[in-house]
């Protein structure tokens, strides 16, 4: 049994996989299911110890949550059902601190004690690496571990599958569901008897917080009603925010209000007052209290603005950029940095597998540069290229001696070609200071020829931009410093606000293309958003077409000349008001009415 229906390894080739990660930070993919190594990636990036288990300890966590109401009965249930086998039932909150525990065998108790699996432990990942708990609260899914597929060696005698449960209205992770049993004992119904139990809770918490959700969806929907300004709801286990206020306000700023709309939680009574915001705004608080008939239901806050937030200027950041020329903090993002860097000065030849404008080829050559930036870095295409036109670039290369040969999208060859190109390398009397780095599509690397990739011991997977979003802070004032327009523009905070919220499908390419754009028009100034071309009103995750693209932004400039009204956009456009809405969803078009 596993989560993503993918086999697993025997144990004691699972066991070498680990124990090779460990030492080295290489393993055999094939020996390794994708979900686990991306977590022990997690594990080592937390530095989490992989020979003992030390976790914090709560010593006295909230027990009066609806999660705990709602499951007490279940999990009561489910107690009797297993009551002689030796498997433990776990509940946990949101970040995997434990809340319950239910343990019949007293073997397995005491095991678990050891190994702090108990309440008032916290199981997240960032503590104890790859396990049932934390895992599946990271990635958010139903998630089982096996034996040494646990990343502390104390663990690897346990099976264990995590279910997340989720809030019945809003969908948001309320905590989790665990089983976990001796690995000898564990069987295909494991994972899918945890699903069913964590099932029931959400079945339960429906009945239980439905009354009180109801009545704070009410209250938000009237204070929407009321004006244009900013408005959001809260309670213990929900936030409702207004197009206004993700418009209007910034990440943190939005973290700001909901922080203080927290702490006013508890008042219960109705609440004015003002704030400074990180940005640099100043708002005006008001804060209500609602009630529904099973009680205290959460709060209605509307804000508005009495001093806009400081312009964004265009400098770059300050820190030390992991690759020269490379900008961006996010923790994937530079992960794959650090990997590909090490990789190019140990000469190691690598693939660095991506999507499409996401950074493959500049992370190579960045890495060339913080290696050995006084040598040749050779770039060769292999895309659109007739067979065998690659071999003289490829062999030129491979001859200069010292520096990088970049074998541009690796994947566009055929399998006949690439087994050319491995016969190439193969003859070839390589200097030990050559350090080959291919770069490939998402998805491409495990279609690459066996006898090729012979030759490509490690690799390295380049994240979208929608996975560092926040890098878009720092890339926007970089690519309008490689646009010539560093000094000169700067971006808005509602600006910003737009290509923040923007899945890029295109990756970083397709946020240069935008800002290249913006330059044409304006070239001097402050970025608004009337500035940014009509894609960036749409929240869409693919590339559209030619076609889609005309579509698309002859609608949103209808609705922005409508003020938002889409029945005048569609009679613009000689639409029906049930096509606009359409085209509207399917673009994922958001223009405030």
């Amino acid at each position: 049994m596993t989560d993503a229906g993918a086999s697993i390894s025997s144990p004691d080739r699972l066991a070498n996989a680990r124990e090779q990660f460990l030492s080295t930070e290489e393993v055999d993919a094939e020996s390794v299911r994708k979900t686990i190594l991306a977590s022990w990636w997690r594990s080592r990036t937390h530095r989490v110890a992989a020979d003992h288990v030390k976790t914090p300890y709560v010593e006295d966590p909230n027990l009066e949550t609806p999660l705990l109401q709602s499951a007490g009965a279940v999990l009561d249930a489910l107690e009797d059902k297993l009551s002689d086998l030796a498997v433990s039932v776990v509940l946990t909150d949101d970040q995997a601190l434990v809340l319950d525990r239910r343990t019949e065998d007293r073997a397995l108790e005491r095991y678990l004690d050891g190994v702090q699996l108990a309440r008032g432990f916290s199981y997240a990942e960032e503590f104890v690496g790859t396990n049932g708990i934390g895992t599946a609260l990271e990635g958010r899914q139903a998630t089982a571990v096996f034996g040494h597929e646990h990343y502390a060696e104390n663990l690897d005698t346990l099976a264990c599958a995590g279910v997340p449960i989720r809030h019945p209205i809003s969908g948001q992770v309320l905590g989790l569901l665990d089983l976990t049993c001796w690995k000898k004992d564990a069987g295909p119904l494991l994972l899918a008897l945890a699903k069913a139990t964590a099932h029931d809770i959400e079945t339960e918490l429906t009945t239980q917080v439905g009354l009180r959700e109801l009545s704070l969806f009410s209250a938000y929907l009237r204070a929407c009603r009321r004006g244009q300004g900013i408005v959001l709801a809260v309670n213990n286990d929900l936030v409702m925010l207004n197009d206004h206020a993700r418009q209007l306000l910034v990440p943190e700023d939005q973290a700001a209000l909901l922080a203080r709309a927290v702490e006013a939680l508890s008042s219960q009574s109705d609440r004015s007052l003002s704030m400074d915001l990180p940005s640099g705004a100043r708002a005006r608080l008001s804060y209500t209290p609602v009630s529904s008939d099973v009680g205290p239901a959460g709060g209605v806050v509307r804000a508005r603005l009495l001093q806009e937030p400081e312009v964004v200027s265009a400098r770059t950041d300050t820190r030390q950029p992991v690759l020269p020329g490379i900008v961006g903090t996010g923790a994937l993002w530079v992960r794959a940095c650090h990997s590909v860097g090490r990789f190019a000065r140990d000469r190691k030849w690598t693939v660095v597998e991506g999507g499409p404008g996401s950074g493959k080829l500049a992370v190579a050559r960045a890495a060339h540069s913080g290696s050995t930036a006084s040598a040749p870095c050779e770039v060769v295409e292999l895309d659109g290229i007739k067979p065998g036109e690659w071999e003289v670039p490829v062999r030129r290369a491979l001859r200069k001696g010292p520096g990088t040969v970049v074998f541009r999208h690796l994947d566009k060859l055929s399998q006949q070609e690439q087994r050319a190109l491995a016969a190439v390398l193969d003859d070839a009397r390589l200097d030990a200071r050559v350090w080959g780095v291919a770069t490939v599509s998402e998805g491409e690397q495990d279609g690459l020829d066996t006898d090729l990739m012979r030759h490509f011991p490690t690799s390295v997977t380049v994240p979208p931009l929608r996975h560092h979003i926040e890098d878009v802070r720092v890339l926007v004032p970089f690519l309008l410093a490689q646009l010539g327009k560093g000094p000169l523009l700067h971006c808005s905070p509602a600006a910003l606000q737009l290509l923040l919220r923007n899945e890029w499908p295109g990756n970083v390419a397709q946020l240069r293309q935008v800002l290249r754009k913006v330059v044409h028009t304006r070239r001097a100034g402050v970025i608004e958003p009337e500035d940014l071309p009509p894609e960036c009103r749409t929240v869409v995750k693919r590339v559209l077409n030619p076609l889609e693209s005309l579509e698309r932004d002859a609608i949103v400039r209808s609705l922005l000349d409508a003020d938002g009204n889409k029945s005048r956009a569609a009679h613009s456009l000689g639409m029906s008001r049930a096509t606009i809405y359409r085209k509207i969803r399917d673009y994922g078009i958001d223009i405030p009415s």
